[in-house]
C-alpha cells in the first residue's frame, strides 16, 4: 500500500488519524495520503474525545478496544494509532473497504 497514513510494524498496524471533535456523528469523513480523517461527538476535553475515537474504530473495524493504542498526538488532532496483534491483512483490507465506501459516496 502506497499511502503515508498506514504503516505496518512489529505485528501491528499504525494509522495516521486527523482527528474532528464536537461533530454531530462519528463518521470517517475522508482521506489523504498523510491521514484519515474523522469526525467523533465528542468535546475534545477530559479525554472524552480520544476515548470515543477508540470505541469508534473498535465498532468500525470489528477490533477489540483493547487492541487500540494512541501512541502520540495524544493531546493533538493529528494522532497515530496502532492496532496490535491481528492480522495486518485482515485490518488492511477492513480499512480499504471504509476507504473504498468513502471515495463512492463522493
Amino acid at each position: 500500500m502506497q499511502n503515508a497514513f498506514l504503516n505496518i510494524a512489529n505485528n501491528s498496524v499504525v494509522i495516521a488519524v486527523k482527528l474532528v471533535p464536537n461533530s454531530s456523528f462519528n463518521k470517517i469523513v475522508d482521506y489523504c495520503n498523510e491521514f484519515i480523517r474523522i469526525k467523533i461527538s465528542a468535546p475534545p476535553i477530559e479525554n472524552k474525545a480520544n476515548k470515543e475515537l477508540i470505541d469508534f474504530l473498535s465498532d468500525c473495524f470489528k477490533i477489540n478496544r483493547s487492541k487500540i493504542k494512541i501512541v502520540s498526538g495524544d493531546k493533538s488532532k493529528l494522532k497515530k494509532i496502532s492496532i496490535s496483534d491481528i492480522d495486518t491483512n485482515d485490518v488492511i483490507q477492513k480499512i480499504m473497504f471504509v476507504l473504498n465506501s468513502i471515495q463512492k459516496e463522493k
